[in-house]
């Protein structure tokens, strides 16, 4: 319900801002993009305070660039069927991914 909230929020935000033209983000995913997918991807504490880090990063001091939110999973009991892809994980490495958003043409 909570996560349901957060998301909604974001999605408002991300209306309000596009329709005013204010600003942008120094990276790619946008910071409000970013802390969407860690949302849907991770535990509600988790995926907040990454997206905090990643705000307060957001400025002048740093240089920006792509920086994909980093995941954890544990790939187990692997099911071959047919699915819709939200979101492709790309290893890092020791568990990690790269979490990259798959966008439907």
């Amino acid at each position: 319900m909570i996560r349901r909230v957060v998301l909604w929020i974001l999605k408002i935000y991300q209306k309000i801002f596009t329709l005013l033209s204010y600003g942008s983000c120094r990276y790619y995913p946008t910071c409000s993009e970013y802390t969407k997918w860690r949302v849907e991807q991770q535990s509600l504490g988790s995926a907040l305070f990454w997206s905090l880090v990643r705000v307060a990063r957001c400025n002048q001091l740093f240089a920006g660039g792509i920086d994909y939110p980093i995941v954890s999973k544990k790939l187990s009991d692997i099911q071959f069927k047919k699915i819709d892809v939200r979101f492709w994980l790309v290893p890092k490495g020791q568990g990690k991914f790269f979490l990259i958003k798959n966008f439907k043409g």
